[in-house]
């Protein structure tokens, strides 16, 4: 166990110094070679600029791996917290104040001090994102512990002995209604934020373009989304699936559609994601559930269980070509007089 704890150390503190040094060697030339670009009287190009951003990131970049790889783990938390609200703040004074302070000197230093200074805000604004998300783990994994995480339904033995059933909330709704409803309401919400800003285009000009996205996603963006995700929401009624020796049974609220495997022509079938559903067709049924759009039952999650193994072994002994997509998250089945799909699998 020593000997297991001791390797698992060197191979996290040379993963560690890997993470840390390189990104300070390559932010060093990159920041290097923008202050060289800057002292030949280049007058902040393109290219001298992506130097400044990338070679700011980097140092930020290797910060934060720094403090992740230091143990125990709440001195690098208190390293991290402490330094994003010096840099924070010092970011804030020298923008306002920066100007004034660096006019007296020569212009190659006032150069000098503008290439840090905007390479210190990539820097500064990834140690701080990286803070957000270290809270954002933290309070998760504390909630996680009060909280048993929710599981995806299960298949269960069916009653009548021959099959597996699985039940689950789901919305009946096909993806190409979907897809055209998501991109009718982005392109209502676009002609939403661009009258909102001309209506307030003087309030909107003294933000700044990062505080009008934020403040369009907070008007516009999310209340428009939370409406859509309640109206589909609404919609959703108990489904059913079980695979039984030679059919497939598939229960849409008060409804029940049987489907024998010889008539059955499609099934496509995606475990986790918004997009898990069940889409089948034959025998007269054309269905299409979504399951990641629906409200889950509590301690359930909005998602499909895998297929079970008999499943696949019925259904290829039927003549059924198999098609996986998405790294194997979209199952397919085509029926020997199903055309094979040229679009892609969602």
């Amino acid at each position: 166990m020593t000997e297991e704890t001791a390797a698992e150390a060197r191979v996290r503190v040379k993963v560690t110094r890997t993470l840390v040094r390189t990104p300070l060697v390559v932010g060093t030339v990159l920041l290097l070679a923008a202050i060289g670009f800057t002292l030949l009287g280049d007058d902040l190009s393109i290219f001298p600029f992506l130097l400044m951003l990338v070679g700011g990131w980097c140092f930020g970049f290797a910060f934060v791996n720094a403090t992740l790889g230091m143990v125990p783990t709440r001195n690098g938390a208190i390293l991290h917290l402490g330094v994003a609200i010096v840099l924070g703040a010092v970011l804030a004074f020298v923008v306002e104040f920066g100007g004034d302070l660096i006019e007296p000197f020569p212009d190659e230093v006032r150069g000098i001090a503008v290439v840090l200074q905007l390479a210190a805000i990539p820097a500064t604004g990834w140690i701080w994102l990286a803070l957000i998300g270290r809270i954002t783990d933290f309070f998760a994994r504390r909630d996680a512990k009060k909280r048993p995480s929710p599981v995806a339904p299960e298949w269960e033995r069916e009653e009548s002995g021959d099959g597996s059933i699985v039940r689950f909330p789901a919305v009946e709704l096909r993806l190409r209604t979907l897809t055209q409803a998501i991109v009718g309401i982005t392109v209502v919400g676009g002609l939403l934020g661009v009258a909102l800003v001309i209506a307030l285009d003087d309030i909107v000009m003294r933000m700044g373009p990062r505080m009008m996205i934020l403040f369009l996603g907070i008007t516009v963006a999310l209340p428009v989304y939370l409406v859509f995700t309640a109206i589909l929401r609404r919609r959703t009624v108990p489904c059913t699936v079980a695979f039984g020796n030679d059919e497939l049974r598939v229960g849409v609220g008060d409804e029940l559609h049987r489907i024998p495997f010889r008539e059955l022509e499609f099934l496509r079938w995606r475990c986790r994601s918004d997009y898990a559903r069940i889409e089948v067709r034959g025998a007269g049924a054309d269905l299409s559930l979504f399951a990641g759009l629906a409200k889950p039952p509590r301690g359930f999650s909005a998602e499909l269980p895998a297929l079970p193994r008999r499943v696949y072994r019925r259904l290829e002994l039927a003549g059924f070509t198999l098609e996986k997509a998405r790294r194997g998250e979209v199952i397919t089945f085509r029926g020997p007089s199903e055309p094979a799909s040229r679009a892609p699998a969602h």
